[in-house]
């Protein structure tokens, strides 16, 4: 075992897993979860509620779970969210935080969780990305979201149609796909990858046909990347990008709002799709989907969004890790001797 900057290196990658609402999916996905198998250097620890999950279990005919650091002591009443649930939620989140800050953990997996809880529980942040970035002082972040077949980062997230080419410019599009590579190369481990920048318009405006934005922005932006050492290409039409990503051509797009990323990625992954907050200075992946308070507690949640969650997170910390243990290694006495 060795420190660097403050973080254990240990031969364990140790992850905690946030329940999110108690009074959604979340007890249920986890539960599940934690009856596949995990390699054997991956050590999961939940923060929640011990008796909560110990009552779901029971009631779901589910497996107890083990490596419980309990934060409340809530009755199972799935569907219904209430005051109590909403300040258990945070809780839960910024241990997690708390923890990974410390060196304690390696990353955060976190279950869903609702604004409406958020806002009842007194927090000013409208989602978990915003809360995070509060929580871990981190200035530039950005909403990714990765699967097998495609990923994808967005450059604008929760606004108006209306308002997305009055959000756009250079100095956003280059802050977004430096947090893109770094991602890709550092928590992937890809030594050369392929990002892509749609257009916003039909066709990338064919030559002005359509818009001005790819002509005053885009373009500008990916020269300017370029000369900066990013692999970012484009701006491609997005009716085509989006099927030469999944068919292997990049391996991440950057994608100018909400729906335009998140549509094909859900067509691809939506039981397995994983949302990443990029720019943090802990590993932070979670489910890609809400905290169906409609089906919570009837047993049919699918936890295969939260597996591929923790397997990511597995990854991102394990590269992490190695990037520690290689900073630490001692300097040569004779490196740099000539």
């Amino acid at each position: 075992m060795s420190t660097k900057g403050g973080s254990t290196i240990t031969s364990k990658v140790r992850l905690g897993i946030t329940l999110g609402c108690p009074a959604g999916v979340g007890p249920e996905i986890v539960l599940k979860a934690l009856g596949h198998p995990f390699p054997e250097d991956l050590e999961l620890t939940i923060l929640g509620d011990e008796n909560l999950l110990s009552e779901a279990a029971e009631r779901l005919g589910l497996p107890r779970a083990t490596n419980v650091i309990s934060l409340s002591s809530l009755p199972y009443n799935p569907g219904n969210p209430a005051p109590e649930t909403a300040s258990a939620m945070v809780r839960y989140i910024k241990e997690g935080v708390r923890r990974c800050l410390a060196g304690e953990l390696d990353g955060l997996v976190t279950c869903p969780i609702s604004k409406a809880a958020l806002k009842m529980a007194g927090e000013p942040y409208p989602g978990h990305t915003e809360m995070l970035a509060a929580l871990t002082g981190a200035q530039k972040v950005a909403m990714a979201f990765y699967g097998e077949r495609l990923s994808i980062v967005l450059s604008t997230i929760h606004v108006p149609l209306k308002d997305v080419p009055g959000l756009l410019s250079v100095a956003r599009l280059l802050e977004v796909s430096h947090l893109a590579h770094d991602f890709l190369r550092k928590d992937l481990g890809l030594s050369q990858p392929r990002m892509a920048l749609a257009a916003l318009n039909p066709h990338a405006s064919e030559g002005g046909l359509f818009g001005n934005e790819e002509e005053e922005i885009l373009v500008p932006a990916v020269k300017k990347a370029q000369r900066q050492g990013l692999p970012l290409s484009g701006p491609y039409p997005a009716d085509s990008l989006f099927y030469r990503a999944a068919k292997g051509e990049f391996d991440l797009v950057v994608s100018l709002y909400h729906d335009q990323g998140l549509i094909p990625f859900k067509l691809l992954h939506f039981e397995d799709g994983v949302n990443v907050t990029l720019g943090l200075p802990i590993v932070r992946t979670s489910v890609d989907h809400g905290t169906a308070y409609d089906i919570a507690g009837k047993g049919i949640a699918s936890e295969k969004s939260l597996l591929a969650a923790i397997r990511l997170a597995y990854r991102m910390a394990k590269n992490r890790l190695k990037g520690l243990e290689l900073d630490a290694l001692p300097v040569s006495a004779n490196e740099g001797q000539h």
